[in-house]
């Protein structure tokens, strides 16, 4: 890499950190030179910084030795670098030593600490919100929604996550056991043209489904924006019905909070599952007319309840 072979050359040129102790066996080849990045990104910032004899973190201070010294935790660092391009370096050297000074109340990569602040957020997979979903920690609920990993309303960064004694997936359990415990969640009735429907509101009401009373057969759900679900059971043929007029209801109140909107479709929560409900909008001669195209577990079902109303 052109970049990371300049930035080695002036280092040798400058020097501008103290290097990491002699060891018993010798560093990877990759260590060194990310350990050459940090040096050179920390010293354009106007810093200076000491490695730490291991290698797990650095120490950076103002050169003139006055205010804090800062603990930067590479743990994290190291391991996301391992599994991306070299290309992708500089940018994430700059990224983690910016938010190592950025004033945050919190360190991130201090898990026992930050625990009680991990939240989860869900965006629509097209988010541009999220331009790199390489830059988070999520997973999916359904194909086109991502319940990412968020500490103080911002999404961790794979390289803190990495930090952490626990894998991703449990720290997205973490937060999710924490919305359910501190989040007070609140309920009204809605009448969809003859429909009862329940909205649900919390700052992260989608966590909330998985505590939710439902039915063998599952409940319908829509989420047209983050704060608010709203449900209806699946009991019987009327489904149908309800899938109608809940998707009208997602499509407006998406289109009434399109800036933070999330979804306008209606979904099937059924065995701890999200599965999207493919309902289309269709104008023919003057008229709206909804257009199902059921995933064939719904559409079994959707037959099953047929048959039994006959």
């Amino acid at each position: 890499m052109g970049l990371l072979r300049r930035l080695r050359g002036r280092m040798r040129t400058e020097q501008p950190v103290q290097p990491v102790e002699p060891e018993s066996q010798p560093r990877a080849v990759e260590d060194v030179d990310l350990d050459s990045l940090l040096g050179l990104v920390v010293d354009s910032m106007g810093y200076t910084c000491t490695f730490e004899n291991d290698g797990t973190s650095l120490l950076m201070g103002e050169r003139d030795g006055t205010g804090p010294v800062r603990t930067v935790n590479l743990v994290g660092l190291r391991r996301e670098a391992a599994r991306r391009s070299r290309e992708d370096w500089p940018m994430l050297v700059s990224e983690h030593l910016s938010h190592a000074v950025s004033g945050e109340p919190f360190d991130a990569c201090n898990l026992p600490r930050i625990k009680p602040l991990l939240r989860t957020r869900v965006h629509a997979a097209d988010d541009p919100a999220i331009p790199d979903p390489s830059r988070i920690i999520g997973r999916h609920l359904s194909a086109d929604l991502i319940e990412v990993l968020t500490i103080g309303g911002r999404p961790v960064r794979p390289e803190e996550a990495f930090c952490w004694p626990i894998p991703p997936a449990e720290a997205l359990d973490v937060a999710l056991a924490n919305a359910l415990s501190d989040e007070r969640l609140t309920a009204e009735h809605l009448n969809l043209g003859g429909v009862n429907v329940r909205l649900l509101t919390a700052p992260t009401a989608v966590a909330h489904l998985r505590r939710l009373p439902a039915p063998a057969d599952g409940v319908l759900v829509v989420l047209p924006h983050a704060g608010a679900i709203a449900v209806h059971p699946v009991e019987g043929i009327g489904v149908v019905r309800a899938l109608e007029r809940m998707r009208l209801y997602a499509q407006r109140e998406f289109d009434e909070r399109r800036a933070d909107g999330l979804s306008p479709h209606v979904y099937w929560w059924h065995q701890d599952r999200l599965t999207r409900i493919q309902a289309d909008l269709v104008a023919q001669d003057g008229q709206v007319r909804l257009v199902v195209t059921p995933p064939p577990e719904f559409a079994r079902l959707l037959a099953r309840l047929a048959g039994s109303a006959n």
